[in-house]
């Protein structure tokens, strides 16, 4: 009787998406920890006249990619926030 030749194992691509998804989410879990926290203050509403959050002034970029901004990133945005309250008047 003849070996049966072993079955080629199969890549299962649902699990390995779902493994990197966590991985990444780590990841920005970690990045998010390691800096300077959201100077969110949940009044979220833009101002049309500066482009700028009425609550925490930050424009919608700067909002979309604070979790993956760096650190020295964040700092910069936290930085630039009083200039842009007197400028606006907000």
């Amino acid at each position: 009787m003849a070996e049966e030749s072993p079955k080629p194992l199969l890549r299962d691509f649902a699990a390995e998406r779902q493994a990197e998804r966590q991985r990444r989410r780590a990841e920005r879990r970690m990045m998010l920890a390691s800096g300077p926290a959201s100077p969110c203050v949940s009044v979220c509403q833009m101002d049309p006249m500066t482009g700028y959050c009425v609550g925490c002034l930050r424009t919608l970029d700067e909002i979309r990619d604070w979790i993956i901004s760096t650190p020295d990133e964040r700092n910069k945005i936290l930085a630039a926030l009083p200039g842009r309250k007197e400028r606006s008047g907000l």
